[in-house]
């Protein structure tokens, strides 16, 4: 009997939990931000309006929070100069460097001026809003996929998902902050919401559809990797199967009707699941396919740190997103805007 024994190298992880942190909240905040500048040019006590204020909780508190993630994970954050004094056009990280400062002082200026309530000013800032946040999910999508070491994130499906995913947990964390803005759930346009949230499931089912056809015809270099994983490690196979469960959960929670969503248990348990869907998709991306080792056989070994660069990063960015978010509803709830804030009777399912 002949006995092969296998030995599985331990490397170090190039990204760590810092950038799961990143990836998530920008992603978070490139979206809202698409999001807050098509509702901006919504009429004045519509519908659409009415998701606003929510909008730019959360475009406020991922948009400031983001960078901060970037710059712990960068261990040494006073030489983040660096990328602007050896700029390199051809590296997206660089890329980054320029477009991200851009989009959080848009970010601030948005909110500035609906808190003003200077329509003109915000639905000017809201086009640019939306550019800067697309160049955001182009540059945030890119940096990974441009790896052709791993087919995992060689795909252009990757920037799309990550896109599509970043949406839903917007959306998710939407719901989560109405519950402490004036007029709360009861107020809130669940109908249009859930809509959104609709469109958003819909178009990750489409796209996953369409690796699968094109993984199939032999157009995506990542779908026989992903068979391959899942064929050899039963750990993958888990995921895989967690993954689905927690899709089939979230569309189970889009499926009851707009006035569910005003109790507070059930919006809170939806709009937290939307999240950490997100979340996962981000930590299986960016953390777990680090593990798929390129040459040979066996999974790489990676411990997850308990220190700055894995768990207490991990709590401490939460932790950060949790005060910001006490600060900005304290200081909407105090000074409130604009009549989206006033308490009026509106139904739950109007349209725009």
């Amino acid at each position: 009997m002949e006995i092969i024994e296998i030995l599985t190298p331990s490397y170090d992880a190039a990204w760590l939990p810092w950038a799961v942190q990143y990836f998530f909240l920008i992603g978070m905040a490139a979206t809202v931000a698409i999001t807050a500048g098509a509702l901006a040019f919504s009429a004045e006590g519509s519908t659409a309006r009415r998701l606003l204020p929510s909008a730019v909780t959360v475009l406020l508190v991922s948009g400031i929070a983001a960078p901060i993630a970037l710059l712990a994970d960068l261990h040494q954050p006073g030489r983040f100069w660096h990328f602007y004094a050896h700029f390199t056009p051809w590296s997206w990280m660089s890329i980054g460097a320029v477009l991200i400062p851009i989009f959080i002082t848009l970010v601030i200026l948005f909110s500035l001026f609906w808190w003003m309530r200077k329509d003109g000013a915000m639905r000017l800032l809201g086009i640019l809003l939306i550019f800067s946040g697309l160049s955001i999910l182009l540059y945030t999508g890119s940096e990974v996929m441009v790896i052709r070491a791993r087919p995992l994130w060689n795909t252009m499906f990757l920037p799309i998902n990550f896109a599509l995913t970043g949406w839903l947990a917007a959306l998710g964390a939407m719901l989560f902050v109405a519950r402490w803005l004036p007029g709360g759930l009861m107020q809130y346009p669940t109908a249009l919401w859930r809509r959104l949230a609709l469109w958003a499931v819909s178009l990750l089912a489409i796209s996953a559809l369409a690796w699968l056809v094109m993984g199939i015809m032999g157009k995506d270099p990542s779908y026989p990797a992903a068979v391959e994983i899942f064929t050899n490690y039963p750990t993958w196979r888990l995921s895989l199967y967690g993954s689905l469960a927690l899709a089939a959960f979230i569309v189970m929670c889009l499926s009851v009707g707009a006035q569910r969503y005003s109790h507070g248990f059930y919006s809170l348990l939806c709009s937290v699941v939307m999240m950490v869907a997100a979340w996962v998709f981000r930590w299986i991306v960016l953390m777990s396919i680090q593990s798929v080792p390129k040459y040979g056989a066996g999974l790489y070994l990676h411990e997850m740190p308990l220190g700055s660069d894995g768990l207490l990063g991990i709590i401490s960015v939460f932790g950060l997103c949790i005060a910001l978010l006490a600060i900005v509803t304290w200081f909407f709830d105090r000074y409130p805007s604009s009549a989206d804030f006033q308490p009026k009777a509106y139904a739950a399912n109007a349209t725009l």
